[in-house]
């Protein structure tokens, strides 16, 4: 039978989530605590792989296996056997149709950035950090420029495996939170490395390096070259993946940023 399952995790000790040969992969940590419980050898496919240092709210994946379970072995079983950075939400059958990334219709993620003259140090690995104070309304007029579908390739890794660079990108808000700014974004899928150089192109204008008018150069270049360069995983978290109403999903909720960020103003 396929089951569905969907799991939250502290990217900081990890290698990211594809498996590695040298291990140390989320996936890796995943597959191993699962065959144990199923007593054979389990393969995991996920909604998207995040990379070294990124974190999940709300990651999605689907198995199959010969094992007959309880749900609930799955998932507490799976918790009991997975380090503590890792932990699964939810589990269920579902049919043999349902694929976790190619049946997924939108992925969100957050980008948190510290924005104050000191590194961070309580939230440290938890956030993206940049000292020089931003001015967040070219910023957001920047990120208008963004929405919709467009060829990203201006924002795409060099090693990205996608087929195609473009992308309909539906959310691109940038909000303040104490001395945390908050960008997020949603789209159908995004491109390896999208997220970090939206970030890194944004921060740019809002320093005052490049008016909001640059980022649309950029989306008709389509040189990567030309963009700013990847901004640092810390503060990037997937936070949702949403899927057609006939899988029976359980309903998105937003986890507040509190639950991430024990603290989001620190004296200057």
């Amino acid at each position: 039978m396929r089951i569905a399952m969907v799991l939250e995790y502290d990217g900081s000790n990890f290698c990211g989530w594809q498996s590695q040969r040298s291990g140390g992969s989320v996936q890796d940590a995943v597959e191993a605590a699962l065959s144990k419980i199923a007593c054979e050898n389990i393969r995991v496919v996920t909604a998207g792989r995040t990379d070294a240092g990124v974190h999940a709210s709300y990651q999605v994946l689907h198995f199959d296996t010969q094992a007959q379970r309880p749900m609930t072995a799955w998932v507490r079983g799976a918790n009991a056997l997975l380090p503590e950075s890792i932990a699964v939400l939810w589990a269920s059958q579902i049919s043999d149709e349902f694929h976790a990334r190619y049946c997924a219709t939108e992925r969100r993620y957050l980008y948190l950035l510290s924005n104050h003259p000191s590194r961070p140090g309580l939230n440290r690995g938890k956030v993206g950090w940049f000292h020089q104070t931003l001015d967040l309304e070219p910023m957001r007029t920047a990120a208008q420029t963004l929405l919709g579908e467009h060829d990203f390739s201006a924002f795409r890794a060099a090693e990205c495996q996608a087929k195609s660079p473009v992308r309909n990108l539906t959310k691109l808000e940038i909000t303040q939170l104490g001395d945390i700014i908050v960008f997020e974004l949603r789209a159908n899928a995004f491109l390896h490395h999208m997220v970090r150089n939206i970030v890194g192109c944004l921060i740019y204008v809002g320093k005052g390096k490049y008016p909001p008018e640059w980022m649309g150069t950029l989306v008709k270049s389509g040189k990567r070259s030309e963009a700013a360069p990847t901004f640092p995983a810390a503060g990037l978290y997937l936070t949702g993946v949403s899927y057609d109403a006939r899988w029976k999903f359980p309903p998105f909720v937003e986890p507040p940023l509190a639950s991430v960020l024990p603290r989001t103003s620190r004296p200057r």
